[in-house]
Formats: C-alpha cells, structure tokens, sequence
C-alpha cells in the first residue's frame, strides 16, 4: 500500500500524519473486513476462510512494513536535518532565527517518533483482532 502520490512528504508533519491515516485505512477497517469475509459457521462451505485469512493477513502485513519503513524514513530525514542545523548552530550561536528552525525541527522529529508508537499500538489492535477471527481457519507465520 503505498502513500497517496508514491512518497511520504517528511518536511510537513500535518501531511505526514494525513498520509499516515489513509495509509491505516486497512487496519481501521479490519473488524469490516473480516465480517464480511471470514464466514460464521452456517456459511462455512461456501468461503475459503483460510484462503481469505491468509489474503488479509498478508496485505495487513505488507501495509504495516510499508507504514513502519515510511515513519523510519522520516525520522532518518528529518534526525539529519537537526544534526546539520546543530552543526551551523555550533558555528554561529547567536542565529535566533538558526535556534528557532533548530527547535521546530526538533520538535517535528519528536513527534515523529511518537507515531512509532502510535503504529506500534494500531498493529498489536489489528493482529489481536485478526487472531480472534481467523485462528480457526489461519494460523500466520512466526516472526522473528
């Protein structure tokens, strides 16, 4: 699942975050999605429920490494920005304008770090939800 337009925007955190909820759309829809695929027992025979299980575990998968590179991405970016303005604020101290683009950069960098744990909490909700439905019919593969 890719971000709308192909890449994540790291310079404004608000579009960050924007791209960041449809990039969730599959994990918010999950209860959705497995109500309307994963079959109750009287329509058992007539769905692969396993098959389906698999399927929706694997795009749930693919969205949530898809998500986590795109945060680790940003942080990466934007950690290298605060490293150079340290550096020039290092050379010139008295750069007022220097200290404020250094504090807001720092500031974007800290709250891109929290929504690693912001994903961190919509997968652990979204697998604990998936194995409540489909442990019956799937069971995925360990990780790590």
């Amino acid at each position: 699942m890719a971000a709308p337009g192909g890449t994540l925007d790291c310079e404004d955190f608000s579009m960050f975050q924007e791209v960041l909820k449809v990039m969730r759309n599959i994990d918010d829809r999950i209860v959705h999605s497995l109500n309307t695929t994963v079959p109750t027992v009287s329509f058992s025979g007539k769905v692969d429920a396993a098959e389906t299980c698999k399927q929706l575990y694997e795009s749930m998968m693919e969205a949530h490494l898809t998500r986590d590179t795109a945060i680790k991405s940003c942080i990466a970016q934007t950690s290298e920005v605060v490293g150079q303005l340290r550096e020039d604020r290092a050379k010139d101290s008295d750069n007022l304008a220097l200290l404020r683009q250094l504090r807001k950069e720092q500031t974007k960098l800290k709250l891109m770090q929290s929504e690693l744990n912001v994903e961190e909490v919509v997968n652990d909700r979204s697998l604990k939800i998936f194995r409540e439905r489909c442990r019956i019919h799937y069971t995925p593969p360990k990780v790590k």
